[in-house]
């Protein structure tokens, strides 16, 4: 049977009828822009890495890619950061956003992988890319918690020991900003992969995914494959083109050979596009991809 919005949400999501809400004053009414149609994307830009700034993907015309899929650099002094001004990182986020919103198809998703930093402030990433994202044109659709652990281990971040001087909180999760181009439906049908079990773990706001080891595969913050690839499976069709504009190792170029899509990946380090070439090349094509 189904539900409507009552005063307080509704036990069941199946069939719900949620028009009570969004006729509400709190939800800003949006007039979405005008859609042309998803573009196919030309032979030759499937299943390629390019080294370079990704501000500039002059290989993709407008509107032929599925899903983007990225984590991009943090800026807090790994071996592949620069030493950024807060002015300057926003610029970087804000030119490769803008660029991937010309190269998406409408209906075509984002998701961006980015952790909070700090505390001498907390600096709220996740807060600031969702406002690029909106204020670019994207259709904010949520945000899933990526919990990377489940309690104190071998590190801590106290701040001061059974205090309330100083008590400094430890991160066990990172965000994933997920939205869409024009529509929060796909305007182009295709063939789905994701079975029962994966829709319904992939459909909660919370996922529980180990962190990949930076040791094994040489870059020093990989990108669990299982993360994009829940991420391409729920969100994209067979045979569909994922981008990522800062790829690094290539989880999500290996996430997309092991679903049956296409990807192709931008990153400024050509050393770690060398391990991603190899890592592509042991990825295991599904039967019948």
């Amino acid at each position: 049977m189904a539900t409507e919005t009552a005063s307080f949400g509704a036990g069941k999501r199946e069939s719900h009828d949620s028009s009570a809400f969004y006729r509400r004053r709190l939800h800003p009414a949006a007039e979405p822009p005008p859609l042309g149609e998803p573009v196919v994307p030309p032979d030759a830009i499937l299943n390629t890495l390019h080294c370079q700034s990704s501000e500039r993907m002059e290989q993709i015309p407008d509107d032929c890619v599925a899903l983007m899929v990225t984590s991009p650099p943090y800026n807090v002094g790994k071996e592949y950061d620069e030493d950024l001004t807060h002015e300057e990182y926003l610029a970087l986020l804000d030119g490769v956003l803008r660029e991937t919103y010309r190269v998406l198809e409408p209906g075509g998703r984002v998701a961006v992988n980015v952790a909070n930093l700090g505390r001498k402030p907390y600096l709220a990433v996740n807060h600031v890319v969702a406002g690029l994202l909106r204020d670019l044109g994207f259709l904010l659709r949520g945000e899933i918690i990526w919990q990377k652990a489940q309690g104190a281990g071998g590190s801590c971040a106290w701040g001061s020991w059974q205090s309330a001087k100083n008590p400094t909180l430890r991160d066990l999760h990172e965000y994933v900003l997920v939205a869409s181009k024009g529509s929060f439906r796909r305007l182009r049908i295709g063939e789905d992969s994701i079975d029962r079990d994966e829709f319904l773990a992939a459909t909660l706001s919370v996922w529980n995914i180990p962190p990949a080891s930076a040791r094994r595969i040489g870059h020093p913050a990989p990108f669990p494959v299982d993360l994009p690839k829940r991420l391409i499976e729920l969100y994209t069709f067979r045979g569909d083109l994922v981008l990522d504009p800062f790829i690094g190792s290539g989880s999500t170029a290996v996430a997309a050979v092991e679903t049956g899509r296409h990807y192709i990946g931008y990153d400024t380090v050509a050393d770690y596009l060398d391990i991603a070439r190899q890592r592509v090349a042991r990825a295991v094509v599904p039967a019948g991809a």
